[in-house]
């Protein structure tokens, strides 16, 4: 066990409170497990309407203090609440608090992410309100751990406006990028408005003179380190095919850029303990996966017991999650062999208007829910056979890890983390975990659900596939020893 670090995490989202994407999970169980470590974890994410709207209860935390922007001065507070699920451990006692940058003028809408005016004030704002938090409780974090581009800027103030307080003289940073595709994009003239003029110069200048700033690239730019949530997607990023144009500069730092993969929360997601499904069930008894299929199809008003596969999906309906393979294929795998699909997501209205279309072509076989509810994602993962993940890059993916420990086979497209977690199955040496495809094309995702809905018919083979991926460890637990290794790196790198 390392001596304990003070460990500043920064998000935009954290799960249960405030949650878009895997973000919030992945926020919410590296903190959960830090603190188990014993090490000194203070997690900042701002206080958003809905986390009132949620009814969680919250503490005064700071006393207020004034942010200061060209024009505009914003009041700000923190107020703190339990993360839930998260005990002490090496000498932390009690849950970890969860400490909310509280700025209504900012963070009182509907919505986490819009497109206001002010939307990079907001996120500067946030950057900003963290280092104000760490100076006023005089509390030097050895990392500040931040979190895709909204928290992008928090390297240069560092380096800039915060430069002249000692309390950071021995701090690092770590910048994770949780997807490459969303980067912060804005007018120039933001630089002024955020009060950044006079570090104009430490921006990427080509920008600048296209007449944008870029929050990602700052990010990338000025942190200590990079991370991203899997060893193949921080090779594929440093590609133009995977790079989003920032694949130039990710190579430049390929020595301070490493992949490790986004563990697991096994005391939310796992079927032998999981409150949200009818029966609970495990490796050494799948019964109760009978039942969760059963209540399932019941549930969303479907024809029962058929002889095929149940298919799930659980996703963002945007262009990254390769929806655009399936118009051509579902239709004939759900016409021909008796098997259910049920669909858990919204984004594109596109990939909307086809999955209603599907629905109301055969409502007795597919099922969807637009939008998202937890409590319903939890039930599609241990109700299903088959998990349907096509995607045309993803990261990391989260679903793919909950569905193996579900005992619900992925069919996976091989990118990012999904070719990290999930092992292709050798009917000639009956190992494997799922099946997996290799070209973007409908051809190539076709021949795989053909071969995976062969495979079903060998419930052997299906009953091994199950087995093995139920076994996986990719709790955080054991994830978090990578990042323990690498926060340790980065301090002895100075």
């Amino acid at each position: 066990m390392p001596s304990p670090l003070r460990i500043a995490i920064a998000s935009s989202e954290c799960a249960p409170f405030a949650k878009t994407g895997g973000l919030a999970d992945v926020a919410a169980a590296l903190a959960k497990a830090l603190w188990a470590r014993g090490h000194d974890v203070r997690l900042f994410v701002p206080y958003y309407q809905r986390i009132d709207d949620g009814g969680w209860p919250t503490q005064d935390g700071l006393a207020p203090f004034d942010l200061e922007f060209p024009g505009r001065s914003y009041r700000a507070e923190t107020r703190t609440t339990p993360l839930p699920h998260s005990p002490g451990g090496g000498g932390n006692e009690g849950p970890l608090q969860v400490e909310f940058l509280n700025i209504p003028d900012l963070y009182a809408r509907k919505e986490l992410y819009t497109e206001d005016d002010d939307e990079p004030i907001r996120w500067a704002a946030f950057s900003r309100g963290v280092l104000e938090a760490c100076q006023m409780s005089s509390w030097a974090p050895d990392i500040i751990h931040i979190n895709d581009w909204h928290t992008g800027l928090l390297p240069l103030l560092m380096k800039t406006q915060y430069a002249w307080d000692e309390l950071f003289q021995g701090t690092r940073t770590l910048l994770s990028i949780h997807n490459l595709g969303y980067q912060g994009v804005f007018p120039a003239s933001s630089i002024q408005a955020m009060g950044l003029g006079d570090a104009r110069g430490q921006f990427h200048q080509e920008r600048l003179e296209d007449g944008i700033v870029n929050f990602l690239e700052t990010g990338i730019i000025h942190a200590s380190w990079l991370s991203t949530v899997s060893e193949t997607y921080a090779r594929e990023i440093q590609t133009k095919e995977f790079g989003m144009g920032l694949e130039g500069l990710l190579a430049q730092r390929e020595d301070h850029l490493i992949g490790i993969v986004n563990g697991v929360d096994y005391s939310e997601w796992s079927p032998d303990v999981d409150p949200h499904i009818p029966s609970q069930f495990g490796p050494a008894d799948m019964k109760g996966k009978r039942e969760c299929r059963d209540r399932l199809l019941e549930e969303m008003n479907l024809a029962p017991n058929p002889s095929g596969p149940v298919i799930g999906i659980v996703s963002r309906m945007t262009g990254q999650k390769g929806f655009e393979l399936l118009p051509d294929i579902l239709p004939v795998f759900l016409k021909s062999a008796d098997i259910r699909l049920i669909v858990l997501g919204s984004g594109d209205p596109a990939s909307e208007r086809y999955f209603q279309w599907l629905r109301d072509s055969l409502p007795e076989r597919v099922g969807v829910y637009f939008g998202y509810k937890n409590e319903l994602s939890h039930r599609i993962e241990a109700g299903s056979d088959m998990f349907l993940m096509p995607s045309r890059y993803e990261p990391c993916g989260l679903n793919q890890m909950y569905s193996l420990r579900y005992g619900t086979v992925p069919v996976v497209r091989a990118t990012g983390g999904l070719a990290d977690t999930v092992q292709r199955w050798d009917p000639e040496r009956r190992e494997g975990t799922g099946f997996v495809f290799y070209e973007f094309t409908p051809e190539a995702l076709h021949d795989t659900l053909r071969h995976a809905l062969d495979v079903w018919q060998d419930q052997e083979a299906w009953g091994q596939i199950q087995h093995a991926g139920m076994l996986q460890d990719f709790s955080w637990h054991a994830q978090v020893l990578r990042y323990e290794d690498l926060y340790a790196a980065m301090l002895a790198e100075f």
